[in-house]
């Protein structure tokens, strides 16, 4: 008994430290995003909107609500912002003249580079304080709370 309710002290003490850092990683995120909307000047569902065109020719406003989850009039919003600010254009369907595409401008794709140049630099920065020895430790655990997540959510969804 006496071991069982260490037990459970012990893994009520690490579902809250879990917590603790998993809060501190979602801060450091939406200050993450604040610092990348204001260094490029667009609002970051903008940004989050121009990255899902990497490695895509064309896409709908259906499949950018999809990818975002969020209503078709949101997105009317957002790519009228990036159509202001010369990102991304609309283009008729060759094979349906009732269907608008919507693709990168040159600027568009400029935009894209720029910012995965900064993530990724950022990212840089962050693996830079972690010793080398330590790295690959980190990633299998990273790995593991994911596929915990993962499960935890399956979980939920039934």
């Amino acid at each position: 008994m006496n071991y069982e309710k260490s037990n459970k002290t012990l893994t009520e003490y690490q579902a809250h430290k879990l917590r603790e850092i998993v809060d501190s990683i979602v801060t450091c995120c939406n200050d993450k995003r604040t610092y990348t909307k204001e260094k490029f000047g667009i609002p970051y569902a903008e940004i989050t909107c121009l990255l899902l065109f990497k490695g895509e020719r064309y896409l709908t406003v259906k499949d950018l609500a999809v990818k975002m989850e969020v209503a078709k009039s949101r997105i009317t919003k957002i790519i009228k912002g990036l159509m202001a600010k010369g990102l991304v254009e609309k283009i008729e369907d060759p094979k349906d003249n009732r269907v608008k595409l919507l693709s990168l401008t040159p600027n568009g794709y400029k935009k894209i580079e720029e910012i995965e140049k900064f993530r990724l630099e950022i990212h840089k920065k962050l693996i830079n304080n972690i010793d080398p020895h330590e790295r690959g430790k980190l990633f299998y655990y990273l790995d593991k709370l994911i596929e915990s997540m993962q499960l935890v959510k399956e979980e939920l969804l039934k």
